[in-house]
């Protein structure tokens, strides 16, 4: 009985930081969405690590905070409405986690269309707070 008692308490304490984690993330991530439908590419930038690297589909790797919120304000041009949802997040460490997820957004011009994808990014704790340090997505299931 002990036994048990004691891998119960193991698994609670392995598996409540990365519940906590995922809250996390999942609250940055409808942070990223708030600030993407307001048009905020400042404010959206500051979800990303100074260093972060972005990786867009079919396109050169964007590096550095500013560069990524001048892509997403590019891209926000031609799409809009963008939704996420978490598949699975992975804790890497205390300061680090990985996350895997789906995505759609909406195109934007004379015939909108839905488009779906999937996307990973790698976050850090920095300060206290979840940023993107490496974003990749394409589309598809």
């Amino acid at each position: 009985m002990r036994n048990v008692a004691l891998v119960i308490a193991f698994l609670i304490a392995f598996t409540a930081p990365a519940f906590a984690q995922k809250a996390k993330i999942e609250a940055a991530n409808a942070k990223w969405v708030e600030l993407f439908n307001k048009g905020d590419f400042e404010g959206f930038a500051k979800l990303y690590t100074l260093d972060a690297t972005a990786l867009p589909p079919g396109s050169p790797m964007v590096k550095g905070r500013p560069a990524i919120g001048k892509m997403w304000k590019s891209m926000a041009e031609q799409v809009s409405n963008p939704r996420l949802t978490i598949v699975d997040v992975k804790r890497l460490g205390p300061n680090a986690a990985r996350e895997i997820g789906t995505f759609t957004l909406t195109t934007k011009g004379p015939s909108p269309k839905e488009v779906s994808g999937k996307y990973l990014v790698v976050w850090e704790r920095v300060f206290g707070g979840w940023k993107i340090s490496s974003d990749i997505w394409n589309d598809g299931k």
